[in-house]
């Protein structure tokens, strides 16, 4: 935030001083005009420059229109309004609405839809939205710091989460509060968010690889939330249970590994061997919580999938 209010600054004071030294009417305005253009992306920034100008263009344009037919009454602006408006919407440039009002206000306060005044407010967008656009260009965090802490993040309470998963089939009287699911959901939406501002940031060679990280772990995120209502039905511990709970702490190590080792998932399909070979169950509560814990290791492989 702190960057931002900078690039704020120095682009509304470039903007004033250059709209000063070309001599235009309400230079003030460029620096205005350059607060609303800074944005948080380059890509988000260029875009909505563009937008802010053709709105304030197609705005200038519906005004001076309304004020050659009806003159420069206080009425007209609420039926420029009236009619403006819903059309820079509808043509999805909403975010110039605000733009486009700064510059038909001049035009009114001026009292004159003359070639020179339509120019004068051309000048004004052209100098304080592009001023904006030069300073998001200039200069942008790199988020790829934050990024990799985030991810350290994730990866910590997924081990967490793991480990919990794995007391919990170890010994059916453990109480987890599963409050690292809770957390682990913000922590991912933060890094989405980050990854989106990093690609974006990136004009000419977008990165993917962050996005496509947590779209990932989002999927395995869905699928640990499928494993835990499933270890919710093992209500009872038993040898499968024990032998199932080792790979989930063998996980929880390999979750932090920068690179898949196939260590669990070769286990896994051990461990289908060996649930075919032991005895059948013996009763209906041992049958359920057994059909669970098969249950759960389908949900594993399925896990391990992405």
């Amino acid at each position: 935030m702190g960057m931002r209010v900078i690039k704020t600054a120095l682009a509304a004071i470039i903007a004033i001083y250059l709209a000063k030294f070309l001599g235009l009417e309400f230079y003030l305005a460029a620096g205005l005009l350059a607060i609303l253009g800074v944005d948080t992306t380059r890509i988000s920034g260029l875009k909505n420059s563009f937008e802010r100008i053709f709105a304030s263009i197609l705005g200038l344009l519906f005004a001076a229109f309304l004020f050659y037919l009806f003159d420069f009454h206080i009425w007209v602006l609420a039926l420029f309004i009236f009619i403006a408006f819903p059309v820079i919407a509808k043509v999805n440039l909403g975010s110039g609405i605000v733009t486009s009002c700064v510059v038909v206000f001049h035009i009114f306060s001026m009292e004159s839809i003359s070639l020179a005044a339509i120019m004068n407010e051309i000048g004004l967008l052209l100098i304080g939205l592009g001023c904006a656009t030069i300073i998001n260009f200039v200069y942008m965090p790199n988020e790829d710091a934050n990024l990799l802490k985030t991810r350290f993040k994730v990866e910590d309470l997924f081990a967490a989460i793991f480990h919990n998963i794995s007391n919990q089939l170890k010994d059916d009287s453990y109480l987890w509060d599963g409050h690292e699911l809770l957390e682990v959901q913000e922590v991912m939406e933060e890094g989405v968010s980050l990854a989106k501002k990093s690609s974006e940031n990136a004009l000419f060679h977008p990165k993917t690889e962050w996005q496509i990280y947590f779209h990932m772990r989002n999927q395995q995120l869905d699928s640990i939330e499928r494993m835990m209502d499933i270890v919710a039905q093992v209500y009872q511990t038993l040898p499968h249970g024990v032998i199932t709970a080792e790979l989930f702490d063998e996980l929880a190590d390999e979750v932090k590994n920068e690179f898949y080792t196939g260590q669990v998932e070769a286990q896994l399909l051990n461990l289908e061997l060996l649930f075919k070979q032991m005895p059948l169950p013996v009763s209906r509560g041992e049958f359920e919580i057994r059909s669970a814990i098969l249950q759960l290791s389908l949900e594993l492989k399925h896990y391990l999938s992405y």
